[in-house]
């Protein structure tokens, strides 16, 4: 075993959405010294970059973990991939570039679960702090940050009639979902800066890099947290075939995400015992609610046969997809800048519930082959639904203390009764919107699921047959004071000291939106929270 060379004030683990961002506004002040460990490498690709070629990076080896479910039993047993990045920007770098903050109402419950300083009021700051949106001077959205959001570069002519049959059904064009008010139908903002993806990595990281007391180490797999009489001291990680450690004077951070956050913790001996002895494992600190809360975001993917050449479907292909490749390369727009989801969609499915409880992901385009990327032959359009916040729990845990093997993912999605009701419901209001008068002369059938299939049972069992999620996986280290939290209202792992957790997976419910924005809050939150107690000891 091989010792660093040097130590440093904070050691962060995973250099994805929290951990770029984090690390950037800690070396803020030049006296304080952080080590950033990424399990993966560079950010060079060029499928990264290209917002397009999210396609490919959701199963592309070398960029991503590819986790997979263990069989769900709510879900015909099915394995359900949990694709999550491993790269520099991390899932920023590999997801569908879609910004959304959430409602509310999420932040509020975390605040009213006992968690102080959490309310929807206590994190817009933060969230505008972040953020550089170029289409509004709206009080709530930021003008200064580094993490460009902008709106979608290109329209649709399809989706522009899907946002007047959403009309025609009762729900509302909605110009700015993020602005505290989410219903309604509208184009996806996105983590773009002239048609280039804009990760954590080129907003956060890249600029933070230029300082002298950020240190960054790639290929670095962290396989255990370093502790001593209950505290953290630093971390163990193998890199280029050597195992070598590196110690903290001032904290460990864990900014692996709410699938790794928590397997690191049990491979380090913090966590539930008995799970933890059984592979072997020395218990260092008892904490039974790490790996448990897993929560994610389930979807169902509902698509049509559109009469008209107006779809992705064919833009796609020969002389068509050559003009756009070379619209992109010249003027970086075009169908190559698309999101995945173009239109968004929040609705309540009951009238008697106070905001909405499912998100649609549009899109005029449909997959033959969702697993391989594989587009239809004939034109198509995708409706999505998801359930905002589900009711189900997972959980995450290792399954050896081979830090290399993925732990055992379980999701128990639609387990709950409500998550049912609601899925289904969505996908009934999906139906709706696809046969208002707006789309009669663009919808020619009704593919998956067919027109036949009209009862709850039958939706029912095609969402158990067909559903995936949508790569939203939180809650896993919950924050919280009950018996099953993992961290305090500071993020600090209860019972310990100078280690903390900082990503998706301190999430205690899951928020009504994509993710990522969420997460970069979260960290930016975190970041003023380490200075103010790293200044009160002083």
């Amino acid at each position: 075993m091989e010792d660093f060379n040097k130590a440093f004030d904070y050691i962060i683990v995973g250099a994805g959405s929290a951990g770029c961002t984090l690390a950037n506004r800690l070396t803020e002040d030049v006296s304080r010294t952080v080590l950033l460990l990424e399990a993966g490498g560079k950010d060079s690709n060029p499928w990264i970059h290209i917002p397009v070629g999210f396609v490919k990076t959701l199963d592309m080896p070398g960029l991503n973990w590819r986790f997979e479910t263990e069989p769900e039993p709510n879900s015909k047993n099915r394995r359900i991939p949990i694709p999550r990045g491993r790269v520099l920007g991390g899932s920023s770098s590999i997801n569908g570039m879609v910004y959304v903050r959430g409602q509310p109402l999420d932040y509020d419950t975390w605040s009213q679960l006992g968690n102080r300083g959490w309310s929807y009021e206590s994190v817009l700051p933060y969230f505008s702090k972040s953020e550089n949106y170029e289409s509004s001077d709206e009080a709530w959205r930021g003008k200064n940050g580094e993490l460009v959001t902008a709106e979608g570069r290109e329209k649709a002519e399809l989706l522009d009639v899907v946002l007047d049959a959403a009309e025609q059904c009762g729900y509302p064009k909605n110009a700015d979902y993020n602005s505290g008010d989410q219903e309604g139908f509208g184009y996806f903002q996105v983590t773009q800066k002239n048609g280039r993806r804009w990760s954590t990595a080129k907003a956060f990281l890249e600029p933070a890099l230029k300082r002298p007391n950020l240190s960054l180490e790639i290929n670095a797999h962290t396989l255990g947290i370093l502790t001593d009489g209950g505290r953290a001291t630093g971390v163990k990680f193998e890199q280029n075939g050597k195992t070598r450690t590196v110690t903290a004077a001032k904290g460990v951070v864990l900014c692996a995400g709410a699938v790794q956050s928590p397997q690191i913790l049990e491979l380090s001996g913090i966590g539930n015992p008995n799970i933890i002895r059984q592979y072997g494992i020395e218990v260092v600190h008892p904490l039974p609610g790490v790996g448990e809360n897993y929560q994610d975001h389930y979807m169902v993917r509902q698509t049509w046969e559109i009469k008209k050449k107006i779809t992705l479907n064919e833009q796609t292909r020969g002389v068509s997809l050559i003009r756009e490749a070379l619209r992109y390369a010249f003027t970086r727009r075009g169908i190559m800048t698309y999101p995945a989801g173009i239109l968004a969609g929040f609705v309540r499915t009951r009238p008697e519930i106070a905001t909405p409880d499912v998100q649609y992901h549009i899109a005029h385009a449909s997959f033959k082959d969702v697993k391989k990327r594989i587009l239809d032959k004939h034109p198509g359009m995708t409706i999505s639904p998801c359930q905002l916040r589900p009711e189900s729990r997972g959980s995450i845990h290792i399954k050896s203390s081979n830090p290399v093997e993925q732990p055992a993912i379980k999701g128990n999605f639609l387990a709950e009764e409500n998550d049912r009701r609601t899925l289904i419901e969505g996908m009934k209001i999906a139906k709706r919107i696809a046969s208002a008068p707006a789309l009669k002369d663009f919808v020619a059938k009704e593919l998956n699921p067919n027109e036949e299939i009209q009862s709850d049972d039958e939706l029912l069992d095609f969402a158990r047959e067909r559903g995936n999620t949508v790569y939203h996986p939180v809650g896993t280290c919950k924050m919280g004071s009950d018996p099953k939290a993992v961290v305090d209202d500071r993020l600090r792992i209860i019972g310990m000291q100078s280690l903390r957790v900082v990503d998706a997976s301190i999430m205690p419910t899951l928020t009504s939106g994509n993710t990522n924005a969420p997460t970069i809050m979260i960290a930016e939150k975190a970041a003023d929270m380490i200075k103010e107690d790293e200044a009160s000891l002083r």
